[in-house]
């Protein structure tokens, strides 16, 4: 604990706590029905004027009152804290007492955030020090040893900053029938290259016969995916079927399949999931003699995955969400 406690304090930034922002969190505080929910949104809003001011110093631009947290229904409603960052995103900003060794991170806050940073308040509310930051969060308890120091927060902005914008397929889209560019019915893509002799599918197995349930909820589309000259005249075709489940679930399929003039897929392309930080969730690759690769998952609604195709030093990916 004391090691923890010293790290803590070589990194943690001290920063006053203006007297707008007290005045602002007591006019907030006053709005709520009990005395709990008040202190919560007082010191929900001091964590976020105080992350706020150290960003503008930073010269990082922020739109505080398009936040969830100077929003007065969700104030009531949620137990949230989040600073809008234009072109970047929502960072969480947690606040935490004096004594405290953990953060409390409500899970209606695990979505749509770029990181948490952590504020120690104190009581006299005059004084607050940035005590770290985390990128990822999945449950209640942040311990602060874990925290990270802050210039990895103004890293992680930058990196979103200077990272081109994703184009996000919407698949909850798909159920009424409002499809993104490139994306079409399998029946119709598979007639579009069929009528191409260097796209006619040689499988043995059409897309429509791998799919083993055929429920009139599932929905599918197809997209041609051209990893260029490495596999000239033999594009693939990425299939995505999704099928709505309980608990705001969805089962997704995904397939790969040649449309080239080969029997079977190149050997060695691979089908991967990345979920939103990056990281390889599932990932299949093709041998010598396979028509299709599969990989199926389920996801709740709002949550981002990516899937990449590649060959080689060759790669495409699609962004999603659901």
């Amino acid at each position: 604990m004391n090691n923890t406690t010293y790290d803590l304090d070589n990194f943690a930034l001290p920063l006053p706590i203006s007297q707008a922002a007290r005045k602002i969190a007591q006019q907030f505080a006053n709005q709520q029905p009990t005395p709990e929910k008040a202190q919560q949104v007082r010191l929900n809003t001091l964590a976020v004027s105080v992350v706020n001011d150290y960003l503008q110093m930073m010269e990082i631009p922020t739109a505080i009152g398009a936040s969830d947290s100077w929003n007065p229904i969700m104030q009531l409603s949620t137990n949230v804290a989040d600073l809008e960052i234009p072109s970047i995103g929502r960072l969480e900003c947690r606040p935490v007492s004096l004594h405290d060794q953990v953060c409390l991170v409500p899970p209606e806050t695990w979505e749509e955030r770029v990181g948490y940073v952590v504020v120690q308040i104190d009581e006299s509310l005059q004084e607050a020090k940035l005590l770290g930051f985390s990128r990822n969060v999945t449950t209640e308890t942040l311990p602060l040893s874990q925290l990270q120091p802050l210039e990895a927060l103004i890293d992680r902005l930058e990196q979103l900053r200077t990272s081109p914008l994703k184009t996000l397929v919407n698949l909850s889209q798909w159920f009424a029938n409002q499809c993104d560019a490139g994306w079409q019915t399998v029946e119709s893509l598979w007639d579009l290259v069929e009528s191409q002799p260097a796209y006619a599918f040689r499988s043995a197995v059409t897309p429509e016969a791998t799919f083993l349930n055929q429920s009139e909820a599932i929905t599918r589309r197809a997209k041609l995916i051209d990893l260029g000259i490495t596999i000239i005249d033999q594009p693939v075709m990425l299939i995505v079927e999704i099928n709505p489940e309980a608990n705001q679930q969805t089962n997704i399929c995904l397939q790969l399949h040649s449309t080239g003039n080969q029997l079977y897929l190149p050997t060695k392309v691979k089908l991967i999931v990345l979920d939103e930080s990056g990281a390889v969730f599932l990932e299949a690759e093709a041998r010598s003699a396979d028509n299709y690769i599969q990989l199926q998952f389920r996801g709740e609604i709002q949550e981002r995955f990516s899937v990449q195709v590649s060959f080689d030093d060759m790669s495409i990916i699609e962004n999603f969400i659901i």
